[in-house]
């Protein structure tokens, strides 16, 4: 039997905890699905950067769908726990007024950063807002948004790879991978 592969990120040990082959596996499922509830309409993916670029990217590829994707920037984690905090970084430069929009996030934490999002979108006056995201920590969320897209359920772990990053490194990993210790 194959060990697991580890990674250093910044002198810190991580272990692979979802392979490259199984992330778009899942991907593929979930644009499967998205396609399958939106045939017909014309969608607004909004992706949250930095995090879900990887993982908005592919997702969006394998749309059949009318759509665009825009992006904003927030921020709510220093080193690897959430600052409770949301700052947006990059703001909202489109018009969604009327709109149907899908939020992309690559990881609900507390979700903080879902809230703040969904509530921007509301105040826009959006037609119907629905939320993908790559991965959920059932047992840290604390909102009570509905995500109806989950990639993954996983541990209380703090994860890097796939678009995600340990202070800005890790990002272009093709798996991903939870702290070791």
């Amino acid at each position: 039997m194959m060990g697991l592969k580890e990674v250093y990120i910044l002198g810190k040990k991580f272990r692979e905890l979802i392979p490259e082959q199984s992330l778009q596996e899942r991907i593929d499922e979930l644009a499967a699905r998205i396609n399958n509830d939106f045939a017909g309409r014309e969608v607004v993916f909004v992706g949250i950067l930095n995090g879900a670029f990887m993982f908005a990217a592919d997702l969006f590829r394998r749309l059949d769908l009318q759509a665009r994707i825009t992006f904003i920037k927030l921020a709510s984690y220093a080193g690897t726990s959430s600052t409770g905090t949301v700052r947006e970084l990059i703001g909202w430069n489109e018009d969604l007024k009327d709109k149907q929009v899908i939020i992309i996030d690559d990881i609900v934490d507390r979700g903080d950063t879902l809230e703040y999002a969904v509530n921007n979108l509301i105040i826009r006056n959006v037609t119907d807002i629905k939320v993908a995201v790559l991965l959920l920590k059932p047992g840290s969320y604390r909102k009570n948004i509905r995500i109806d897209y989950v990639g993954y359920e996983i541990p209380n772990d703090f994860v890097a790879g796939y678009g995600l990053d340990y202070n800005g490194f890790g990002r272009n990993l093709t798996s991903i991978y939870s702290l070791v210790g």
